[in-house]
């Protein structure tokens, strides 16, 4: 095998076979398409328990991810804030290529996954946000629904190396269960 096919295999997203049932699990719920104040609300909480600068509810699509619920540091949003006043877009961006980043692997997984340093982990140590965000660190859990659904996940990132570990798995599961917890007390309301 050439090295072209080794990083072409590391950067593309794991082979999904529920992503079928997932969009409509999705649209039954109706999640995964608009920001959700309570979501952005719970991702303030999980980047302040994990102590890391950025953390999201993301639901995953067949090509991309959206995040419903958006943390990220001040200057983060002073920065996106100027940027928008230079051009029609008045929002940071919630969405990402399904191909970039960790969550896809994630929901494919079905379990909770800690990366202390993303660059020491040869599978993940060429995907694209590592240089064009600069994360050093990932903590993230599949959302499993009562239909046995992954629906997505909730996450956070850190531009340095964290020392998460096995308490960090702890809280990142915990806090899953909440939001899942929240997915379905909403459906009984519906």
């Amino acid at each position: 095998m050439n090295h072209d096919m080794i990083d072409s295999r590391l950067l593309t997203a794991p082979h999904d076979p529920e992503v079928g049932k997932r969009l409509l699990r999705l649209g039954e719920l109706g999640l995964g398409g608009t920001p959700d104040p309570e979501f952005d609300e719970f991702a303030t909480e999980l980047a302040q328990a994990a102590g890391a600068p950025y953390a999201m509810v993301n639901f995953i699509g067949e090509s991309e991810q959206y995040f419903a619920g958006l943390h990220v540091p001040s200057s983060a949003k002073a920065d996106a804030m100027k940027a928008a006043q230079s051009s029609s877009n008045a929002t940071p961006s919630r969405t990402m290529a399904r191909d970039h980043g960790f969550c896809p692997h994630v929901v494919v997984r079905r379990k909770a996954l800690v990366l202390d340093d993303v660059c020491a982990y040869p599978r993940f140590a060429v995907n694209p946000v590592i240089n064009s965000i600069g994360v050093r660190a990932y903590m993230g859990a599949p959302l499993i629904d009562r239909t046995d659904t992954a629906l997505g996940t909730i996450c956070v990132v850190a531009t340095e190396e964290s020392q998460w570990g096995r308490p960090g798995l702890e809280l990142i599961k915990s806090m899953a269960a909440k939001v899942v917890d929240l997915i379905h007390q909403r459906e009984r309301q519906r």
